[in-house]
């Protein structure tokens, strides 16, 4: 019987794959659901009705919203099932039936990341492994498992409507110790088949060594009716002794199938008629020779009426008669002997042990029935197949079992995939996607923060071109406005020294034109501002020099004709007594001379 192993230990938690993965073609929501839909309702009603549906087809058929755990942990319980549908090992029957667990657990996964409802499940399924060999045959085994999982239905419901989980421990509770009870009473029967079907099978090969070795010396014969019923009714039972309790290689199996042959050959006058010297010998001997083999065997004295009739046929044959020899088909009959009990081979031991201790199946689909090969006998070469709980389901030789092997109608039934391995397996594969999604979702953020600051830069260099630009523009434009006050300068300079020149000109002509006896008025801030009024007394053109008095012929004052110019030029005197128009004339010159200053 296979040996129950320890449940699984828990998966990794799966809370950041419920919370993250992604998984192309759900129904995931827009944005963030502030209230998804509770579909707690909706899974119990499925699983009500035992509907093989996925979980994530019943979301696609029905509207939102649903959050992001419900459509991952929807995603997780399909996925860990249809796996565990797929290589479990069990019967087709028990999976389909199992893998309906996909509600509870899917609405377990999303209330609280499973792990109170996985901490029960994940031993409870492993424990099906003890399981692994039941087959749908309508037997009480078979309805006894039927009748508690019939019984989960009810559980799991309760577990919905409450909502609770007491129930289903119970359950699972109960279930262990029924293991650990059918564990310990099926060691029991196991020993029991073996020892019963051990000591069946030394007597099946004994009877039928006896009856093959027999039926081979009587095929084709013609014995009297005494030595016929003598060798199938006395010389078979012996002989089926001799091999049950000491096996077809010893002395005495050697002198009893001796003795087999020598019976038929005196009875059958084909055989014998031509030699009587020799029929002679052996019929001195025979009944001697009978009788040692015989107690030895039986520690008592053959039957006395068998034997004289035995001893009769001799006599007969010795005086030359045929003792009314007849055909031996009806005893042949009566022993149908099968001869391949006379040349069985050993099965090797190697070949047994890859077999032994391992389930097979026959046929397919929910039809399909499985066999434990419990043994195989070395005596018999037949192969003993229980149900696993020490029940007997039948036997087959070991060539028949070849046969069948090889011609695909018996098959090894693969390894069972315990169910905490398939959710390990699963959520480790699903966190290897997350871990990708992240790379990719980090990639993704990395290039888009790279594109935002190649956007800001490119930004930045447009607005530092643009205000380079707006800057060569200002600078342009602050050029032309300079070059234009410095062209309208140039030529307000020009108008100035233009004017300066005609001033200077017609105030040197004024002075040139003034001549003695005329007055200027010489101005003076020191000490105090006054006017000077004075006369020009000497002209002297050699020098270019005036000389000017006061009224009193007094205070003489010297200039020259440049320095009495650029005094009238500087408005610090004045010619008295000159026409008005040189008045104003002057007048305009200088004050556009000291307004363009």
């Amino acid at each position: 019987m296979p040996e129950q192993t320890p449940p699984s230990a828990l998966p990794q938690p799966v809370e950041a794959v419920l919370r993250e993965l992604r998984v192309p073609d759900l129904p995931y929501p827009v944005g963030q659901v502030a209230r998804p839909v509770d579909w707690r309702a909706l899974l119990q009603a499925q699983w009500h009705d035992q509907s093989d549906r996925r979980v994530c087809d019943l979301l696609r058929s029905m509207d939102g919203p649903w959050s992001v755990k419900q459509v991952n942990s929807a995603y997780l319980a399909d996925r860990i099932m249809d796996v565990f549908l797929r290589s479990s090992g069990l019967h087709p029957v028990l999976v389909s039936r199992l893998a309906r667990l996909r509600y509870p657990l899917a609405w377990q996964l999303a209330a609280d990341g499973g792990e109170s409802f996985l901490a029960l499940l994940v031993p409870w399924l492993d424990s099906f492994t003890d399981w692994r060999g039941w087959s749908d045959s309508g037997g009480r085994s078979s309805r006894a498992l039927l009748e508690k999982l019939d019984r989960l239905v009810v559980v799991i419901e309760d577990a919905f409507r409450i909502p609770s989980l007491s129930a289903f421990s119970d359950y699972c509770d109960q279930w262990h110790t029924d293991a650990r009870r059918r564990k310990e009473h099926s060691s029991r029967l196991h020993e029991r088949l073996l020892e019963t079907e051990a000591g069946a099978a030394r007597q099946r090969r004994a009877d039928q060594v006896a009856r093959a070795v027999t039926g081979r010396a009587l095929e084709g014969r013609r014995l009297p009716p005494a030595v016929q019923a003598f060798l199938v009714d006395h010389w078979v039972p012996l002989l089926r002794q001799i091999v049950w309790r000491e096996g077809p290689d010893g002395e005495n199996w050697r002198h009893g199938k001796r003795l087999l042959e020598w019976m038929v050959w005196v009875g059958d006058p084909s055989l014998s008629g031509q030699n009587l010297e020799r029929l002679y010998q052996v019929g001195e001997q025979l009944a001697d020779r009978v009788s040692e083999v015989w107690h030895r065997i039986w520690q008592e004295a053959p039957p006395q009426e068998a034997l004289a009739a035995l001893e009769q046929v001799l006599v007969e044959r010795l005086r030359g008669g045929d003792a009314g020899a007849a055909s031996t088909g009806s005893q042949l009959a009566v022993l149908d002997p099968d001869s391949r009990w006379l040349d069985l081979q050993a099965v090797p031991e190697d070949r047994l042990n890859g077999l032994r201790g391992r389930w097979f199946v026959e046929g397919a689909g929910a039809k399909e029935q499985r066999r434990f090969f419990l043994a195989c006998f070395p005596e018999t070469t037949e192969i003993l197949w229980s149900n696993g709980f020490g029940v007997r389901l039948g036997m087959t030789l070991w060539p028949t079992f070849l046969q069948a092997l090889d011609a695909g109608a018996i098959r090894p039934l693969p390894e069972l995939t315990r169910f905490g391995q398939v959710l390990d397996d699963t959520v480790s594969a699903l966190s290897r996607v997350l871990a990708s999604q992240r790379r990719q979702r980090q990639e993704a953020a990395r290039r888009a923060r790279e594109k935002a600051e190649q956007v800001r830069l490119q930004k930045e260099e447009q607005e530092r071109e643009r205000q380079q630009a707006e800057a060569r523009r200002e600078a342009e434009a602050e050029r032309k406005r300079q070059h234009a006050r410095e062209r309208a300068l140039q030529e307000e300079a020009a108008r100035l020294e233009a004017a300066r020149a005609a001033a200077r000109e017609q105030a040197t002509a004024e002075v040139d034109r003034l001549g003695p006896g005329g007055w200027i008025a010489l101005h003076s801030e020191r000490p105090e501002p006054h006017e000077r009024r004075l006369k020009l007394a000497v002209r002297i053109n050699a020098r270019r020099k005036l000389v000017f008095v006061d009224r009193l012929g007094l205070n003489r004052t010297e200039l020259t004709i440049d320095e009495l110019v650029d005094h009238l030029l500087a408005g610090k005197a004045r010619i008295l007594g000159a026409p008005a128009e040189f008045d104003e004339t002057l007048s305009r010159v200088v004050g556009r001379i000291r307004v363009g200053r």
